[in-house]
């Protein structure tokens, strides 16, 4: 059949693509920005992207329309399918009825960490020869793409709180009926669709209503938002990780590069692997806790996850220039932020680290996360806020209550310039955004050079 979807781009759209074209149908898809990396995944799949919303793109009508959640009414393209009748669905509900059905679905939900811990788990599970299907929002580095069908029963989603279409509201994950589910962490975020953490909380209660009590709900002990969700009601066994839990690790290096696991006290071995922080030995146990739900003795997991290599734009190391080191992160809220520059002091010590943060999730435009943005930089010796130009609130105010030194930049040229007057031999920079930040990671080492 020919499917046709709207907002391809997107990581979790562009991955929906993906998983379409493997289970044979023609796909075509648009976008109001058609770039890299997604498109160049998807043409190379053989997917037709077509730029804008112009509803010629849509006939001959497609058998079916996938609506990204970026949609909203006034859309030509989705006023062209209202008004033709055409038959269309969410991507999440697309997911469910074609891939997830009949599926050992393990989904990751949580306000951090669900990138990385789901591409863990889907590479655990891969190590333990189980083949799985996944649906990840990057680009994990142990596979070549971030979306396949697997040929065995286990299938691992990222299962994002975020609304699923203009015409249901409900989060994406409710869609997914889980077996084995990890609910990472839960602070408030999506300021643009959440009023208060409250109703956050109501649909992660909607998801844990949908888990089977043969299932297994696995979250850390630290979360008091996530015991309110438990409290909620729950009728699946728990495990929980971290401090006093079932899961516990710990650390042979400050940095959480070597770290020792124990499960109900017994020790099950050492994950010695390239990542760091706090945030991902606790990504680590949540993995191991349900890839032995599936089969996957602890020591064969963490076997897998010493093989490890992260996801793209997850601290990944871009370049080193005249001994400048740069990472690219995604890192888009205070607690991330603070999480991985914790991380990252720990590993290289007295060394320099300049922060460069843009401010670009909905969340941040809405200045949601603007009270806790000074704290969360307290591991850098100096930070560089961009201050784009439809930014609703005052950066300059934030910068001046930080205890790091902190400039504001409107521009590229003078984050570069600023770096440039700063760095020298044995600089960490991280470059902090959810978006592409104009290039700088490659503008900013060809500078160095």
């Amino acid at each position: 059949m020919h499917i046709h979807i709207l907002g391809i781009c997107g990581t979790f759209m562009g991955s929906l693509a993906v998983l379409a074209k493997e289970l044979g149908h023609r796909v075509t898809g648009s976008d109001a920005n058609v770039y890299p990396p997604m498109s160049t995944q998807l043409e190379a799949q053989g997917i037709e992207l077509t730029q804008g919303y112009d509803p010629a793109q849509l006939d001959p009508a497609p058998d079916l329309v996938v609506i990204g959640n970026a949609m909203s009414r006034g859309n030509p393209a989705v006023e062209y399918v209202l008004n033709k009748g055409l038959p269309y669905v969410s991507g999440p509900q697309w997911l469910a009825d074609h891939v997830l059905q009949g599926r050992w679905v393990l989904a990751v939900a949580g306000t951090h960490g669900k990138t990385t811990t789901s591409s863990m788990l889907a590479w655990v599970l891969e190590h333990a020869g189980m083949s799985p299907g996944f649906l990840i929002g990057g680009v994990p580095q142990n596979f070549s793409a971030s979306a396949r069908l697997g040929d065995t029963p286990f299938f691992v989603v990222e299962a994002d709180e975020y609304d699923s279409a203009f015409f249901d509201k409900r989060s994406k994950f409710v869609h997914y009926h889980p077996r084995t589910a990890i609910l990472n962490n839960l602070e408030f975020d999506h300021a643009d669709i959440f009023p208060d953490l409250a109703s956050i909380e109501r649909q992660f209660h909607h998801l844990v209503r949908t888990i089977p009590s043969e299932g297994l709900v696995i979250h850390p002990t630290t979360e008091q938002a996530l015991e309110r969700v438990i409290g909620m009601g729950c009728w699946t066994p728990v495990q929980t990780t971290g401090e006093g839990g079932q899961w516990q690790a710990r650390l042979l290096s400050p940095d959480g590069s070597r770290f020792e696991v124990l499960f109900e006290g017994e020790v099950q071995g050492v994950v010695d692997w390239a990542l760091t922080g706090q945030h991902n030995v606790a990504n680590a146990l949540a993995t191991l806790a349900a890839a032995r739900h599936v089969g996957v003795v602890p020591a064969m997991g963490i076997d897998g996850l010493s093989a490890f290599k992260s996801v793209k734009r997850r601290m990944e190391k871009v370049a080193e220039v005249q001994g400048v080191t740069i990472y690219d992160d995604f890192a888009h809220h205070p607690t991330a932020i603070a999480t991985t520059l914790d991380g990252l002091r720990k590993r290289v010590g007295e060394a320099p680290v300049i922060a460069v943060i843009e401010p670009r999730s909905n969340s941040m435009k809405l200045g949601a996360h603007r009270d806790g943005l000074p704290e969360s930089v307290n591991d850098a010796d100096q930070v560089i806020w961009y201050a784009p130009a439809n930014l609703g609130w005052d950066l300059a105010a934030t910068a001046a209550q930080c205890k790091v030194p902190s400039v504001v930049a409107d521009s590229l040229e003078a984050i570069i310039e600023r770096v440039k007057g700063q760095a020298r031999p044995g600089t960490q920079v991280v470059i902090m955004s959810n978006g592409g930040f104009g290039g700088l990671h490659g503008k900013l080492a060809e500078a160095l050079k």
